[in-house]
């Protein structure tokens, strides 16, 4: 009966936890500046909706760079968006620019500046500096290094994907195997982030998600079974599965991404560090894991029960997972 209830209120953690990690998603907010003229410019300003309101923060210029026209804001990405037109007779190079309320919150905003010219700024600014300076000369180490921890984030602030992968890991036997496993994974959700973050494919992300969620589930049952001593699908093929899932997380992230936005002059440098970012983050990931589950599994006798207890857990979570999002088709 204490076991029981060790694991019930272990689940209720875990589910808690992660609806916190859900709600508080990488979300950052755009700010994107085109000169579209030798004193114009078109400004859109994309705000993230956290826990179903839409953060009131906005941007400030300078005096000198005046509002000329300012249109009704616009639903995008979960979020709103609002496109202004400004004019300014003096050179933008080293305009600072001031987000009012970023204090408050926890966003970033990525900004993008691009002229007539053809030169292109990418930096963010953050809530402990709301202030930032366009800087005098371009250079993609900004672009690099903002989708690169962009990247980094978005898969150790999803817990869906962790999930997905602390299950194979608890699965797969052998390094070989294990290292087949996880790059197939990673070819996977590479091939899809590329291909819809590129405009080439793509599904609703409600859907996408519910989908996530119920591949965790599959997992989670696969391990039940493996830990009962069967030989499973994923046990003797696990390449196949994690392959043939990873191109459905690939849309996952993609969805992510496409909510931050890309820098329109240099999408393949976002794209391919935020996809780095991505790598980096799950392997920092495994190889906690992989730590964990030598420490704890291996130099440590558990009873039959309680080596379960991981496995149910993850199939709990993603139960969870897949009712909240089946709901959220119609809310």
């Amino acid at each position: 009966m204490k076991l029981v209830l060790r694991y019930f209120f272990m689940v209720i953690a875990l589910l808690i936890i992660s609806k916190s990690a859900t709600a508080h998603e990488m979300r950052p907010a755009l700010l994107q500046v085109n000169q579209t003229q030798e004193n114009q410019y078109e400004v859109l300003w994309k705000i993230p909706r956290i826990d179903d309101m839409v953060l009131n923060i906005r941007p400030v210029f300078p005096d000198w760079f005046q509002l000329v026209k300012e249109e009704a804001p616009t639903q995008a990405g979960g979020g709103a968006l609002l496109r202004y037109q400004f004019s300014s007779g003096q050179d933008i190079h080293t305009m600072p620019i001031f987000i009012k309320g970023l204090q408050e919150t926890v966003v970033d905003v990525i900004v993008y500046v691009s002229l007539l010219n053809g030169e292109t700024f990418s930096f963010t600014i953050r809530p402990s500096s709301a202030t930032a300076v366009i800087p005098e000369k371009e250079t993609w180490v900004n672009t690099a290094s903002t989708y690169l921890k962009l990247g980094v984030e978005h898969i150790l602030l999803g817990p869906d994907h962790l999930l997905f992968v602390l299950a194979l890991l608890l699965i797969v036997s052998g390094t070989k195997r294990l290292i087949g496993t996880i790059t197939a994974f990673t070819l996977a959700h590479s091939i899809t982030l590329s291909l819809a973050a590129l405009g080439f494919m793509g599904l609703p992300g409600p859907p996408v998600e519910a989908t996530i969620a119920l591949s965790i589930m599959f997992l989670a049952y696969e391990l039940i079974r493996y830990q009962q001593g069967e030989q499973t699908f994923t046990s003797q093929k696990p390449w196949v599965v994690a392959f043939s899932f990873g191109l459905l997380h690939g849309l996952g992230f993609a969805g992510a991404l496409s909510n931050i936005g890309l820098p329109q002059t240099q999408v393949p440098a976002a794209l391919a560090f935020f996809n780095v970012g991505v790598e980096l983050g799950q392997l920092l990931f495994i190889g906690v894991m992989l730590l964990v589950i030598h420490l704890v599994f291996k130099k440590i006798k558990f009873n039959s029960l309680w080596k379960k207890v991981p496995a149910y857990a993850i199939g709990s979570i993603a139960g969870f997972w897949l009712i909240d999002r089946v709901i959220g088709f119609w809310g």
